[in-house]
């Protein structure tokens, strides 16, 4: 057998693995990427699947962390290509029967927000403006939260400082410490009262696979949603723009990158990782190896039992995907950028990035999420993105591309009959819902589209059950209990083996902060430079 040797090895080249990678190299150590797919990213991935010319993001679709990662300063991401977009009209959600829809803003556009909310209500739009203003003032404490390992100087800290914090910046508005016991719908219950302005707010929260109905995390939407909202970015030529900039950067720094080998195993001996096996070859790691799978996949499937404590393959068996999390992906290829109905009240509807179609009110977007959540094929309604209409990119000339998000069950919950069958009639029926809303989004207006569900997913991604977080996002799945508590700070119980993947902290998002900070917390195993650069403190 074939034998090559680093200092570090790392599975996977999604875009946390590529970041941790960059860094290690730099610090001086051997990095190889051993990947199963012929292209990096992961989750980062744009591909041309329906007709050629049209681009689609076949998974991550706006960013809303780029001027806080860390990895875009340090290694100039810009200068290797990377090229963004920030929409005016960030958010929205337009009706069938063409009642104004509601239009949410950049931060810099407060005052178009401010006028589309208060359509439906003077003090919700008061409301918002106010909590966005004050949420925008979190970004360095969240950015510190993000970007250091769980315990490590997290802005938020435990519950006692999330607490002070809550009511330092909201309490005036009526916000007490009694929130953090909330759920995410009963805040947005309490602190708006239009129905549409609600129903929106219920998706972007389950957006970030926040569940809306779930006890202790109503404090998320006053902070990491509030703070979110308003500062996606489109990436030009699409989200994998962003892997390949990220991989340029690995290249310069002298990673190698090995594509097209699956990782069959982690090799253990005496306790210690070192190395993996892939393709027939052994790659030897002096220091360490990395892995950009999550916890289960990487514990059970690659590493085994044999090599872990009773204890730890409890937890890794325990480990949880979904339901939270689990999304279609329809694409579609038109002629013309839907006309919505609701745009004689406001045109900024037409040139939203994101916008939500196929709901009249709150009700009928829990009962959405809830179907979906309980293993029910909801009726169609999705997020929608025309990214062509900011890119034209993405696109032939005159025509537009079009991608959205369906939450649906997980993989399991279904059969490869019914998934087929899913994948045969949903994106019909959704544009039922959409020519209702716009009536030009007819049969005759789609070129051709496609559906990729949950249980593609899985093969293609990695991500189990479809699951885009790589592990439900629940408070004993979260913060210093992700993936769970022995396994909270990147380590296992394996010597030298790390977890680098969005089944660490902070979980799932394209914000490359799990491998930011395995790279920290291997920093401080090896003695390995800092990474933190001059003007952050994190």
């Amino acid at each position: 057998m074939t034998t090559r040797t680093y200092d570090a090895i790392i599975v996977g080249a999604g875009h946390n693995g590529l970041c941790l990678a960059a860094y290690l190299q730099r610090a001086g150590l051997s990095t190889a990427i051993i990947e199963r797919r012929h292209e990096e990213g992961g989750g980062v991935n744009t591909e041309e699947p329906v007709k050629a010319g049209y681009r689609h993001n076949m998974h991550a679709q706006y960013m809303e962390f780029f001027d806080v990662m860390p990895m875009i300063q340090d290694f100039g991401l810009y200068d290797l290509g990377l090229r963004t977009v920030t929409p005016e009209a960030q958010a929205g959600i337009t009706f069938a029967d063409g009642r104004p829809p509601i239009v949410l803003h950049r931060l810099d556009l407060l005052d178009r927000t401010h006028a589309s909310i208060s359509r439906y209500s003077r003090a919700d739009a008061d409301m918002f403006v106010e909590l966005k203003k004050r949420a925008a003032q979190l970004e360095q404490l969240l950015a510190v939260g993000l970007y250091n390992p769980p315990g490590a100087g997290q802005a938020m800290g435990g519950p006692e400082a999330t607490a002070m914090l809550l009511t330092t910046l909201f309490g005036d508005l009526g916000v007490d410490p009694h929130f953090m016991l909330k759920t995410p719908k009963n805040v947005i219950d309490e602190m708006f009262e239009s129905p549409e302005l609600r129903a929106l707010l219920y998706r972007v929260s389950v957006e970030w696979g926040i569940p809306i109905d779930t006890a202790g995390t109503g404090v998320e939407f006053l902070t990491f949603v509030m703070w979110t909202t308003g500062n996606w970015k489109l990436v030009m030529g699409g989200t994998h723009s962003l892997a390949k900039a990220m991989t340029q950067a690995c290249y310069r720094e002298g990673v190698d990158l090995i594509e097209n080998s699956n990782v069959e195993r982690v090799i253990v001996e005496d306790g210690r990782a070192v190395g993996v096996t892939a393709r027939g070859v052994d790659y030897r790691a002096t220091k360490l190896v990395a892995s950009n799978a999550d916890v289960r996949q990487t514990l059970l499937g690659l590493v085994g039992e044999e090599h872990l404590s009773p204890r730890w393959v409890k937890r890794a068996k325990a480990y949880r995907y979904g339901p939270s999390h689990v999304l279609g992906t329809p694409m579609f290829c038109l002629y013309e950028a839907p006309d919505y109905r609701s745009a004689r009240w406001d045109p900024d509807i037409n040139k939203c990035f994101y916008t939500v179609v196929g709901y009249e009110g709150p009700d009928d977007m829990a009962r959405y999420i809830r179907d979906a959540y309980s293993g029910i094929v909801p009726k169609p309604a999705a997020g929608t993105w025309v990214n062509s209409l900011w890119d034209r990119s993405q696109a032939p000339a005159g025509r537009h591309s079009a991608t959205g998000w369906y939450f649906l069950p997980c993989a399991s919950e279904l059969s490869s009959a019914e998934w087929a069958e899913v994948r045969a009639t949903y994106n019909e029926q959704f544009l039922d819902a959409w020519a209702q809303a716009a009536p030009n989004m007819t049969r005759d207006n789609v070129i051709a589209h496609k559906l990729y569900t949950p249980d593609q997913m899985e093969p293609k991604m990695m991500m189990r059950e479809g699951d885009f977080s790589h592990g439900e996002f629940a408070p004993d799945q979260k913060g210093v209990n992700r993936p769970f508590p022995e396994a909270s700070n990147y380590l296992t119980e394996i010597d030298g083996l790390y977890l680098c993947g969005s089944s660490a902290y902070p979980g799932g998002g394209v914000h490359a902060a799990c491998g930011y900070n395995a790279y920290k917390k291997i920093a401080e195993d090896l003695g390995l430079a800092s990474p933190i650069a001059a003007g952050r403190n994190y």
